[in-house]
């Protein structure tokens, strides 16, 4: 898996031999700074877009094997012990009101690379039936977290944050909320050098500017009714420096970019999945404390305890990967992996794409 965040390649190899996937190891790469330039100036039309993607997408393929050699190598595991690489790409575009999404990936090179089958392309099937082709990982989150008697949401905190909700009775329904790292990420790079916010630390020192806040909150996609997902191609920093004033404070706009994931997230649970018990997060914003601490005192009055995945035995960075580990398994047993009450499909689909690592003809 490589999301919105751009910080890199986070792999997992799985054991599917037992009712619930298990989680043996994981392994993360990092993508250069050159190559995450590129993909980050490829989320906007420009020169010779079409060859510099076509080349991202290799670039993309070699950092995947990478991955997944380290991985095997850790593990002292052959490739021929393995059914299949679940691969999604890196999304550059995402306009389902257009009847598309681009993820890119060169899943054919990766083959030749590792010599193991791959399965890409997930989010397009679930557009052609007419839905949103994201997000996708509620139906894994409902295969390995649900829970009997404790109606549960869990919140994905990567470069975008959705939700899956997970209720006693009743569908499962699942959406983005917006931005979750992606504009914290950008806003620090851009003031501090750093890539990220390491804990929260510099939003921490901040205070939140409520007029800037007050506005963010008015963006039309926050009222949207789901199913409904998003990414680069609205919250962008060109939007979010649309909003700014010559007299805010770097590390005020911080807290502020921090409090509005805090309350886009607070305020989707608050009106699609009354009565939760429980919440988890997971994706990179789970190792956000300051996020953490703003969630938990946003769901205190609601005495929904907020928690990390970790505690139901999967670690948050690894939830996403392992979901696209469980889709491929899906697509190769032929079993659906969308959720049409969460992406708005007619129908449930298989997902994906099959490449065969085969035999060399002769």
């Amino acid at each position: 898996m490589s999301g919105t965040s751009l910080d890199g390649v986070d792999a997992v190899l799985a054991d599917f031999s037992t009712n619930l996937p298990q989680l043996i190891a994981s392994q993360h790469i990092g993508f250069d700074p050159a190559l995450r330039a590129e993909l980050l100036a490829l989320n906007q039309t420009g020169e010779n877009e079409l060859e510099r993607a076509a080349l991202a997408a290799n670039h993309l393929a070699r950092h995947y094997a990478m991955a997944v050699h380290a991985l095997l190598a850790q593990q002292q595991i052959s490739a021929q012990q393995v059914a299949a690489i679940g691969c999604h790409g890196q999304t550059v575009r995402h306009r389902p009101e257009l009847g598309y999404t681009l993820q890119l990936n060169n899943p054919a090179l990766l083959v030749e690379i590792t010599g193991i089958s791959v399965v890409a392309d997930f989010r397009s099937r679930d557009i052609a039936a007419g839905g949103q082709g994201a997000p996708l990982v509620p139906a894994f989150h409902a295969a390995v977290f649900s829970h009997p008697e404790k109606h549960r949401v869990i919140v994905n905190i990567g470069g975008i944050a959705n939700l899956t909700d997970l209720p006693l009775n009743g569908k499962i329904i699942g959406f983005d909320c917006g931005p979750g790292n992606m504009l914290l990420d950008a806003w620090c790079a851009a003031h501090t050098g750093h890539a990220f916010d390491d804990n929260g630390a510099w939003a921490a020192s901040g205070r939140v500017i409520p007029a800037l806040l007050s506005a963010l909150l008015q963006v039309p996609y926050f009222q949207q009714r789901p199913p409904k997902s998003t990414g680069r191609d609205v919250f962008n920093s060109a939007w979010l420096q649309s909003f700014l004033r010559a007299e805010y404070a770097p590390q005020d706009v911080q807290a502020t970019l921090l409090q509005l994931t805090v309350q886009t997230i607070s305020q989707a649970i608050k009106h699609d999945c009354a009565g939760v018990q429980e919440v988890f997060v997971c994706g990179g914003g789970a190792r956000n404390g300051a996020l953490i601490k703003a969630l938990r005192h946003a769901f205190a009055e609601r005495a929904a305890p907020v928690a990390l995945t970790d505690a139901l035995g999967i670690p948050a960075e690894q939830v996403e990967a392992l979901a696209f580990a469980w889709l491929a398994r899906q697509t190769q047993h032929g079993e659906a992996g969308n959720l049409p009450a969460v992406t708005g499909a007619n129908h449930p689909c298989v997902l994906g794409a099959i490449y065969p690592s085969g035999m060399h003809l002769r």
